[in-house]
Parts: C-alpha cells; sequence; structure tokens
C-alpha cells in the first residue's frame, strides 16, 4: 500500500509538470520589441556621435558652409554687376589674390597697411589685457575684505553687450560732450583744448583703450581660474625658504600658469585680430587711417566697394595667416605646457 501510494504521487507530479512545460510561454508586452529596437539605435557605440551630431550639423551650416561659398567667391569676378545672378560671375582665377598681394597697386598697398596696423593693434591690445589681467589675479589671490565684490566689478565690462559697451565709450569721446575731454580739459586741465579722439591718429588710441578695456577681464577671469589649481603647500614652502612675492609670482605662480596662459594669449590673439564689432560700432563702415584694421577693411571692400571677389580673396589670405600662426603657435608652446 506504501509504493503504490507513492507511485501515485510520482505520477501525479509528473503529469503537472509535463501540462506545465506543454503550457504555451505568455505572449510578450506590447512595445517590447520597438524599445528593443530604440536600444539597438542607441548602444553604446553610437551614443557619443548622435550627441555630437547636433553640433556637427550646426557647425556645418554656421562655419563650414559659409566658408567653402567664400573660398568660391574668391575665384569668381563677384561685383555690384553680378548680384542678382552671383552663380554666372566670370570666373577671374588667382586675379583677386594677385590684386590683393600686388602692394604697388592702390588696393595691395591699402591692404599691407591694414595689415600692419591691425598687427600693431593686435600686439598693443593683447600685452596690456594679459597684463592687467595677470596683476589683478595676483592681488585678489589671497583672500580679504571685499575680494568678491572687486571680482565682481572687474568682471562688468567682459557681461555687457559689446554694443552698450562700445556705443557708450564713443559718447564718453565725443569732442563737444563728451566725458574724456571734459575730464582731461576742465577737471584736470591736462589739455587746452577739447581734443577730436575718434578721426585722426588718435582714432587708433580711441579703439585699442576700449578693445583693452573689453578683453582684460576675460584675462583675469582665465588666469583667476588657473591659480585655483596651484597647491598653497607651494607658497609656504617657497617662503620658508626664503623667496618673497615676486619670486613667487615669477617661479610658482606664471610657471604653473604656463597652460593656461598659451590657451588664452592665443585666444585674445584670435579674438582681437578678427575684432570687427568695436571699429564698426565706433566709426560705421569706414574706420580712418589709423584704425583701419583688416576686418572691417575686408568690409569695405565688400560692402561699400561691392567687390565681393576681393573681398572675399582677402579673408581667405586672412584665414591662411591665422592658421598659420596658431599652428606655429601651438608647436611651440604646446610642447612646454605639456612639460609643465
Amino acid at each position: 500500500m506504501v509504493s503504490t501510494g507513492s507511485t501515485t504521487r510520482g505520477k501525479t507530479a509528473n503529469r503537472g509538470r509535463t501540462n506545465k512545460s506543454e503550457t504555451p510561454d505568455a505572449p510578450p508586452p506590447r512595445g517590447t520589441a520597438r524599445r528593443a529596437r530604440f536600444r539597438g539605435w542607441f548602444s553604446p557605440r553610437l551614443t557619443p556621435y548622435l550627441m555630437v551630431l547636433p553640433a556637427l550639423l550646426l557647425e556645418l551650416l554656421v562655419h563650414i558652409i559659409p566658408m567653402i561659398v567664400g573660398i568660391w567667391m574668391s575665384f569668381v569676378e563677384l561685383t555690384q554687376f553680378y548680384i542678382r545672378q552671383w552663380s554666372s560671375a566670370p570666373w577671374a582665377g588667382l586675379n583677386n589674390y594677385k590684386v590683393a598681394l600686388d602692394v604697388h597697386s592702390p588696393i595691395g598697398r591699402d591692404l599691407f597697411h591694414s595689415f600692419s596696423i591691425t598687427i600693431v593693434y593686435t600686439l598693443l591690445v593683447v600685452a596690456v589685457s594679459w597684463s592687467l589681467g595677470m596683476s589683478a589675479a595676483l592681488v585678489l589671490q589671497r583672500t580679504f575684505r571685499g575680494r568678491g565684490v572687486l571680482r565682481t566689478m572687474f568682471l562688468v565690462p567682459y557681461a555687457l553687450p559689446i554694443y552698450a559697451g562700445v556705443i557708450t565709450w564713443s559718447f564718453m569721446f565725443q569732442r563737444d560732450n563728451g566725458l574724456i575731454n571734459h575730464v582731461l580739459v576742465n577737471n584736470l586741465h591736462i589739455m587746452d583744448s577739447a581734443s577730436f579722439w575718434l578721426i585722426g591718429n588718435k582714432a587708433f588710441f580711441s579703439m585699442a583703450v576700449i578693445a583693452i578695456w573689453r578683453s582684460w577681464p576675460f584675462a583675469f577671469l582665465m588666469l583667476t581660474a588657473g591659480m585655483q589649481s596651484i597647491p598653497p603647500d607651494m607658497y609656504d614652502a617657497s617662503a620658508v625658504d626664503g623667496a618673497g612675492v615676486w619670486r613667487q609670482a615669477r617661479h610658482i605662480t606664471i610657471a604653473m600658469l604656463t597652460p593656461v596662459n598659451v590657451v588664452l594669449v592665443l585666444m585674445l590673439f584670435l579674438w582681437t585680430f578678427n575684432d570687427f564689432n568695436t571699429p564698426f560700432v565706433l566709426f560705421g563702415p569706414t574706420a580712418p587711417k589709423s584704425a583701419d584694421i583688416i576686418s572691417i577693411h575686408i568690409y569695405s571692400n565688400s560692402f561699400v566697394s561691392w567687390n565681393f571677389g576681393l573681398g572675399s580673396a582677402m579673408s581667405v589670405l586672412l584665414l591662411l595667416f591665422l592658421l598659420v600662426v596658431t599652428s606655429v603657435w601651438l608647436l611651440t608652446f604646446g610642447r612646454r605646457a605639456r612639460r609643465a
């Protein structure tokens, strides 16, 4: 009887297992296959490319395609007579480049004069902006009461809209009602009569002052951020060894900021060399001879003289020059920055 009962229970259990295994699986929930395909598109290998895709499309539309069109325009005679049918402009080959580089012609001489002014303007603005930014960053490196207020005040020129700032400076530089002449003539009595700051040779210095006022807060911001990565123990150890403030600034601060300075100086150079907003807002489409930097010069040849082919050739020459400068700068100082 015992064996018979156990046999019966075993058959019952086997029958239950057999029925359970023969039962068909339940259908998958709705949307499972769709979610699987969706996860397949966003695989770990494709995710980085999908994230970069919007930026690549914007870069293509905003920079790459206009640059290619500009290069094509530099090889055609696109003047005011072909604006409506620009695609039918006659082929010029390298003629626009020859005209721009011919220093014996008026156009070539003017371009070389503008290029020379731009070099002096850029070196002056970059040198003074970096010096002011470094000085302010060194002064505000140590903690004292009111440091946050000073940092905020120093960053105001960088935070202001560029057009608002330049327009304000243009009113200040006015001859009859400007603040600059009022202070120099009536208050300080440095000058005998009011001066024209926006015409003649003084226009260059007016433009440089505004560019420095706009640029040095950025240098201050970058250098201040770089100083946060310098360990305070290095200053304490150098002070024990007898190093003063100037030796610490030279051998510790500036040396440790070499990677930051390589990028900062290059960015200031490129921004200043391509500066268009400052002279355009300050002087209009035609700047004085002393302030005719290359960006406003190219604009004048393109949109005032209506010679877009020549203006495009000048733009391509400017692009090649900046590419050479950038490559030489990074090859020369990039290795030192990596060693530092």
